[in-house]
């Protein structure tokens, strides 16, 4: 995680605002790096025990001393705090503003703070969860199971072009996204039970749980060649540019007439 600086001014910046039912006001500032995309902090005082990284230690976390704590659960802290006697199914007003645009909805509690997880949970520096940090670029509020689905496949074939350009193999079938998303999947679950055993209310539990739908859900596309819905899309670049298009580039002009003699 990036500390703060005198840089911030120059970063990337979410503000999430929860109007509840009872009419309580919760509102976040994340402020993120402009180049690493990292989410910029300061350090709290003290922290809660769940937040120690060998309290339900993912399986898949490389991390280890002298990390002390889970980056994901030591950002994580002012949400978990604001929403822990909340359930999922409450509904609120949630507006979402960022540098070029406003988004709003009233949807239920989980669903809003699923999409602030979401920004967490890839930005705090955590190795598993970094690979999905491009997508938070384009971050987009209430997203579709479709729209995501487009987003990831669009990051990771252009994460695959940046790895042929560094002369690395690229993945050009998509072969190896399940496994990043099978390790997403472990992060999401042991994360969730790091909630439970912390006897967290479902709120914040349940949002971590719809990040995890589409975690679990990115296979079938690829295994049931979903993909091929999408392709009628592309048919520009897929179709042969017929011989004689007008638009096609001349090979010359040929003279006309007869050559004057002389």
């Amino acid at each position: 995680m990036n500390k703060a600086s005198g840089n911030d001014a120059k970063g990337i910046s979410f503000h999430y605002k929860f109007t509840l039912a009872n009419g309580d006001i919760k509102e976040f500032d994340l402020q993120l790096d402009s180049e690493t995309l990292g989410l910029i902090t300061s350090d709290r005082a003290s922290y809660p025990e769940w937040t120690r990284l060998s309290y339900n230690q993912c399986p898949c976390c490389p991390l280890g001393p002298p990390q002390q704590l889970c980056p994901i659960a030591a950002n994580l802290v002012d949400v978990v705090e604001c929403f822990k006697d909340h359930v999922s199914y409450e509904e609120a007003d949630i507006e979402v503003a960022t540098e070029v645009r406003v988004y709003k909805q009233r949807v239920s509690l989980q669903k809003g703070i699923s999409s602030l997880v979401g920004i967490y949970m890839v930005t705090s520096g955590c190795p598993i969860m970094d690979k999905l940090r491009p997508m938070v670029k384009t971050h987009l509020p209430f997203a579709t199971a479709e729209e995501t689905m487009y987003r990831v496949f669009s990051m990771y074939l252009l994460a695959q072009y940046f790895l042929r350009r560094a002369g690395q193999k690229p993945d050009w079938t998509l072969k190896n996204l399940p496994e990043i998303y099978a390790e997403v999947h472990l992060v999401n679950k042991s994360f969730c039970k790091r909630l439970l055993d912390a006897h967290i209310k479902d709120g914040i539990g349940n949002a971590v749980a719809t990040l995890d739908c589409f975690a679990e859900f990115i296979e079938v596309p690829l295994r049931r060649n979903v993909l091929k819905k999408i392709e009628p899309l592309f048919l520009a670049y897929l179709r042969s540019r017929p011989q004689g298009h007008k638009n096609a580039p001349s090979k010359g002009r040929k003279r006309s007439g007869k050559r004057k003699r002389s």
